[in-house]
């Protein structure tokens, strides 16, 4: 739906006294700021925070990126997946495509873990 038909939405609903001039003012202004109706912000950013933990893994670190996110222990989400794959086996294919398609925590990086070249030494003769 573009802007102007977002906006002459809004205006109907407020014309009709569904939206009182608070609500019209605050879903006008989540409008303009290209805010998605229904998806907040800290959801989207929970999806792309989403990585395949590096530290707490079995197989693939996927329960582990998930616990990181969401904030609940990781074991409950290994019992999830566990549970769901003996249930029709739904849990191993939806396992597999996020190990597939989640991309791993990138290395994490010390001071002196950057590879140097390596130093001139004179060749003696």
């Amino acid at each position: 739906m573009s802007l102007s038909e977002e906006l002459d939405r809004l205006g109907a609903l407020h014309d009709r006294g569904q939206l009182s001039d608070e609500e019209f003012v605050a879903a006008k202004a989540r409008v303009l700021r290209g805010e998605a109706p229904g998806v907040g912000p800290p959801a989207l950013q929970a999806i792309n925070a989403l990585r395949r933990s590096r530290d707490d893994r079995w197989l693939g670190g996927v329960c582990g990126g998930i616990a990181r996110v969401t904030g609940v222990q990781s074991w409950i989400w290994r019992l999830m997946f566990t549970l769901l794959a003996i249930c029709a086996g739904t849990g191993v294919l939806v396992y597999l495509l996020m190990w597939i398609l989640v991309p791993t925590d990138p290395p994490p990086s010390t001071p002196g873990s950057h590879p140097q070249a390596p130093s001139a030494v004179p060749s003696g003769s």
